[in-house]
């Protein structure tokens, strides 16, 4: 076997090794259904996030976001897929982040929101990026059901899927510009939030999973 023949036989086999080790990437739990855990709320509206006897994170009673901090407090995903069941109770509104960080007040300024609500009198819906790529009026799921979440970020580029139908697809410019309100609405990296809205909205959460990928 000559030189250029190893180089690339070398070649062939790592480059199978990380596709085999991409495909065995794994789902981790992020919410055990028994008690917050791994989370860490801002406490904006004390009580907003609660665990219900069937093991579902209720979010209710005002403006407060939790955030996914992992087992060591440091979580934090580049390229990823989330998913997630979701309920919303007739107009209420919720909102999942991305690449953001914990915020003690207000609504984070860091990364993107993917929308929850579906009967809520904002016109933006479930399934659409948060002042990016919206869904308007017409949402893809009802009240008081259940529904699937995904949500995958794979380098500029976010699909966002509502029980299994991709609602969002968008791939963030190099040069984009935000405006002032927006400005930290860009890729990067960082943890899951989630929003209570509003002190009208409930929306239920469970099977919260996240998948690392390269």
């Amino acid at each position: 076997m000559n030189f250029k023949t190893l180089l690339l036989s070398a070649v062939v086999l790592l480059s199978a090794l990380s596709t085999s080790h991409a495909q065995d990437a794994k789902f981790i739990s992020m919410f055990n259904g028994k008690n917050l855990d791994g989370w860490k709320s801002n406490e904006e509206k004390p009580g907003s996030f609660t665990v219900t006897e069937d093991g579902e994170l209720k979010v209710s009673d005002g403006r407060a976001h939790l955030f996914y901090m992992g087992a060591d407090g440091k979580a934090s995903f580049t390229n990823f897929i989330f998913k997630a069941k979701v309920k919303n109770l007739p107009g209420s509104n919720s909102g999942l982040y991305f690449h953001t960080e914990y915020q003690e007040t207000g609504w984070p300024s860091k990364g993107y929101e993917a929308q929850v609500n579906i009967s809520h009198k904002d016109r933006k819906k479930t399934g659409g990026l948060y002042g990016v790529a919206d869904v308007l009026d017409d949402a893809p799921a009802r009240d008081n059901e259940w529904y699937d979440y995904s949500i995958k970020v794979d380098g500029k580029h976010i699909v966002v899927k509502i029980n299994g139908k991709v609602t969002a697809d968008y791939t963030e410019p190099e040069d984009v510009e935000r405006p002032k309100n927006m400005e930290g609405r860009l890729l990067n990296s960082g943890t899951i939030g989630i929003q209570g809205h509003d002190p009208k909205s409930t929306v239920f959460f469970k099977d919260l999973m996240i998948k690392a990928l390269p």
